[in-house]
């Protein structure tokens, strides 16, 4: 019997209309049919299935923008029961029973959030807050308990193991009929050449992860695997002692006993206005009181007319205490500086680039990564776009001017917001350059910035939330890589352009603390807390729902959380180790830590404030050589991905 004569052979045990389903990686811009939910039994099995009253305006077949996904979303997958044309060609979604890890009713019960046992999941919209009638309906089928931590979490008790131990040969991360990069040929390459090979691979599955190259599915179960196997790293283990009062959340060994208050509540603010603006300058045009603009900026962000001045500011391109005319006078400086730079390659002849091998692969790879960074985006869209040149001229102009750096996938991504604000080929170049001084060592080819931030997030999280710490250091997941994208290229794929502008601005006041960005991430972990212990996700699972988050984070509640998070330790500073104090700012006490020792200091001046008493914290007593043991090697070159 054909699938199709199997499907026709079917009995709908209740229906629900009026329901749009999409997939939690979906972009916002993208438009659904209505239709309806149903519960149907097959030959295969019983299972909720969408179908839409109408063929969707929305192509199963469309291309998706490759700027926002780092990995394959569950409807670009090599097609199956779950996702397919019915028999007369409507694009129909099917959820096997038992396929279904948990349901969470959302939006005071409109929406309903269908999370399989791979890591994906579904979102379904109700015309009427009636989700509650289907899970009615569906509770009749399955069997469920409510989460204690979330009443709107329902956990399936149906198990169904899951593998997730690839082998090589699944990876599919090489393309087809090349015998150079068959899998027993890259057995023994690894073997005989362990670094170079490794790079090889990661370099392949960056170009998977930034841009969405084609690459089989199921892509998140090929970066599991292999990340599982180098990726690995001696996190402490700390022991389950976890508790919660009306008042204060109790931190077992793992926080050494320490009582964290309740999180605060932290409102956020109006955006500086042009008016706030003006009153903070003199009659020269001198910022009066940087300081108290910074923290109006922390509070509420900036008017978006401001931004083009005030950006200018807070990437180091005018000093604050600059008049009105020594800022025309540096620019003019830094235009004659930029033209020179840009001079230096835009002469160069076929010939010096034949001899020059460093700058000829940097120069390629830009070409690549511009004709694909946001061309969703109206200011970079269509074909021969004269910014896609300016966003090229400005990568090449900083392979320039700093070439022991060069250029990095992703740094194409924070340009981009830049120059689409600026709108100016000088200014945005020298904006770049000062946001580069905030995280270059994100970029750096030994890994050693981003080795740092993960650790030290993963610290931040052993004191905050030892219970979700803890539970990542059973699940593979210790090492924090699921969030190497979101420090990477600081947030840019999870938020809008509106958004990550905001949350830039923020974050460049260096407020109220160094390393506020750690704290953002740690405060993202804390509302999908629930949804990854309870339902019980392993490596593959995390990796796929933190990238479905992408474009789904709200950013205010978001940012007070991170506050409330900053003011929690700093309530308890003088209980807190020394890791966790240098992190966020304060001066260490020379305690011994028993939370982690993977602190490498050499690289803890990222994303740091400028004043003297934070640049004065870079020294610590923790080694990070001597903690790593045998895993350092492995750890250090699979996040040492090869760009070149």
């Amino acid at each position: 019997m054909d699938l199709c004569s199997e499907i026709m052979n079917r009995e709908d045990l209740c229906s629900h209309t009026g329901v749009v389903l999409q997939s939690a990686s979906t972009r916002e811009d993208e438009v659904h049919s209505t239709g309806t939910l149903n519960i149907v039994e097959y030959s295969f099995g019983k299972c909720i299935e969408w179908k839409p009253l109408e063929v969707s305006v929305v192509s199963e077949n469309q291309d998706q923008d490759p700027e926002w996904s780092l990995v394959d979303s569950h409807t670009s997958r090599t097609r199956s029961l779950s996702e397919e044309p019915d028999c007369l060609g409507r694009r129909i979604v099917r959820i096997l029973f038992k396929e279904l890890k948990s349901i969470r009713v959302h939006q005071s019960g409109q929406q309903l959030i269908f999370m399989l046992r791979d890591g994906s999941s579904y979102v379904a919209f109700f015309q009427l807050p009636n989700a509650d009638s289907f899970l009615n309906s569906l509770n009749s089928f399955i069997n469920w308990i409510k989460s204690k931590q979330d009443k709107y979490l329902y956990l399936i008790l149906n198990e169904v193991s899951s593998n997730l131990n690839k082998s090589f040969a699944e990876l599919d991360i090489f393309p087809e009929n090349t015998s150079e990069y068959n899998v027993w040929n890259f057995v023994q390459k690894l073997h005989d050449h362990p670094y170079e090979t490794t790079m090889e691979a990661f370099s392949k599955l960056t170009d998977v992860w930034l841009y969405k190259e084609p690459v089989k599915p199921p892509v998140e179960e090929a970066v599991a695997d292999l990340l599982n196997r180098s990726l690995t790293v001696n996190v402490h283990q700390p022991p389950v002692s976890v508790g919660s009062g009306e008042e204060y959340e109790i931190i077992g060994e793992s926080g050494l006993g320490i009582l964290l208050p309740q999180k605060p509540s932290c409102p956020r603010g109006l955006p500086l206005t042009q008016e706030q603006w003006d009153e903070w300058k003199d009659s020269e045009g001198r910022v009066k009181n940087p300081e108290t603009v910074q923290e109006m900026i922390f509070r509420g962000g900036i008017a978006p007319s401001l931004r083009y001045e005030v950006w200018k500011f807070l990437l180091n391109y005018y000093p604050w205490n600059a008049t009105s005319a020594e800022r025309m006078e540096l620019k003019k400086k830094k235009t004659d500086e930029y033209f020179t730079m840009k001079s230096q390659w835009k002469y160069m002849t076929i010939d010096q680039e034949n001899r020059f091998s460093d700058y000829r692969d940097r120069k390629n790879l830009i070409e690549k990564d511009v004709n694909r960074t946001d061309r969703t985006h109206p200011y970079y869209s269509g074909d021969k776009n004269p910014h896609l040149i300016q966003l090229h001229d400005i990568l090449m102009t900083y392979v320039m001017y700093n070439f022991d750096l060069g250029y990095v996938q992703g740094m194409s991504d924070l340009l981009s917001p830049i120059l689409c604000l600026m709108d100016n080929e000088v200014d945005a170049f020298w904006c770049f350059v000062g946001f580069m001084e905030k995280v270059s060592t994100n970029f750096e080819m030994d890994q050693a910035g981003m080795k740092a931030q993960l650790c030290q997030l993963h610290n931040i999280l052993l004191v905050t939330e030892p219970q979700l710490a803890q539970y990542l250091d059973k699940h593979d997941s210790g090492n924090m890589f699921f969030c190497f994208r979101w420090l990477l290229v600081l947030f840019k794929r999870e938020f809008n352009a509106v958004d990550i502008m905001e949350l830039w601005e923020i974050l460049w006041t260096d407020l109220p603390c160094k390393n506020f960005h750690l704290l953002f991430c740690a405060a993202i972990l804390d509302t999908e807390k629930t949804i990854l212990i309870e339902n019980r996700y392993g490596f593959t699972e995390i990796l796929k729902h933190i990238n479905d988050l992408s474009l789904h984070i709200e950013l205010p509640s978001t940012l007070s959380k991170a506050e409330g998070i900053y003011h929690q330790l700093m309530a308890v500073a003088p209980q807190l180790p020394d890791n966790v104090r240098v992190i966020i700012g304060l001066k260490p006490l020379n305690k011994p830590s028993e939370i982690s020792d993977h602190e490498d200091e050499d690289a803890n001046n990222v994303m740091t404030s400028p004043n003297e008493e934070n640049n004065s914290l870079i020294n610590s007593n923790n080694d990070v050589s001597s903690n790593f043991g045998a895993s350092e090697v492995s750890f250090e070159r699979s996040l040492n991905l090869s760009y070149m």
